[in-house]
């Protein structure tokens, strides 16, 4: 009986998807959009020599069990807990129809947001994004798909204020090592991402490779997969995935954020660090 409803239910949403499909972009990742998603969103220069990131896996606002129902409230209460000046989002979910909770949060903590989607879903589009206290003064999206299998994309915006040029990157790779391998080569060379450069998201280190060995060397050599906080699964976690990386800029304070409602917003947990941008630059 319980298979039944499971296929009824699956094919009531095979059905729902290809009603959407028509709404969603024929291809992805396309350009990516930068907004101010309130009024009241603080409005400065810019980030200073020190701030503070962070970067969530927000596992399609679906909570710690994941599934088809929704719960954005649970991400809303742990990144405002976080109280990063800048966010990296991964798996974020915008729907083709109804409330964006993404936008929701935005407006909800004041924030400016950027979005790149990645690929279709049966709701909407899911993708990369970032929030930050000061607007963006640039934005592109960087296609990873090197595999017909794991479209994936990253999301750069740069930042300036306070005599400092900073870009920022969130990404989710693959979870192949070959292709992960080609994703990182990408992002390390691209030419859009020149000076200071924070690199967060779901790395899907879950071993070491020639991918992650070439993060830790070419970003910086004090940290190693000794170092990285574990954040996956939430229940119990074993698994370095996500990260924060800096090129012209040292991290400090990196660990995760295991709160009561971290444990209940994602299968992942937050990581945080603050940035230090270095002298001259």
């Amino acid at each position: 009986m319980a298979g039944r409803v499971r296929r009824r239910k699956d094919l009531r949403l095979r059905r729902g998807y290809a009603e959407r499909k028509g709404l969603f972009p024929e291809h992805v990742p396309y350009r990516a959009n930068g907004e101010s998603a309130s009024d009241r969103a603080r409005v400065s220069e810019g980030p200073g020599a020190v701030f503070a990131v962070a970067t969530y896996n927000v596992h399609r606002w679906s909570g710690v069990r994941g599934g088809v129902r929704w719960f954005p409230d649970r991400a809303t209460t742990v990144i405002a807990e976080l109280d990063a000046d800048i966010l990296a989002l991964q798996e974020v979910l915008r729907p083709a129809q109804g409330p964006d909770p993404l936008e929701h949060l935005a407006r909800e903590l004041h924030l400016h947001f950027a979005f790149a989607p990645t690929r279709r879903h049966r709701l909407g589009v899911l993708g990369n994004a970032i929030l930050s206290r000061w607007p963006m003064q640039a934005v592109i999206s960087i296609d990873l798909s090197f595999g017909r299998l794991e479209p994936r994309s990253a999301i750069a915006a740069q930042f300036e204020g306070s005599g400092n040029a900073v870009g920022v990157v969130a990404t989710h790779l693959a979870i192949v090592d070959r292709v992960r391998n080609r994703q990182v080569r990408t992002l390390l060379g691209h030419p859009d991402l020149q000076g200071p450069v924070v690199l967060l998201g779901d790395m899907n280190a879950w071993r070491r490779c020639p991918a992650t060995r070439e993060l830790d060397h070419a970003f910086t050599e004090l940290h190693h997969n000794r170092a990285w906080p574990a954040s996956f699964p939430v229940a119990r976690p074993v698994l370095a995935l996500d990260r924060i990386y800096a090129r012209g800029a040292q991290i400090s304070e990196l660990q995760t954020h295991a709160s009561e409602a971290a444990f209940q917003g994602s299968d992942h947990l937050p990581v945080h660090a603050t940035v230090l941008l270095d002298d001259g630059v």
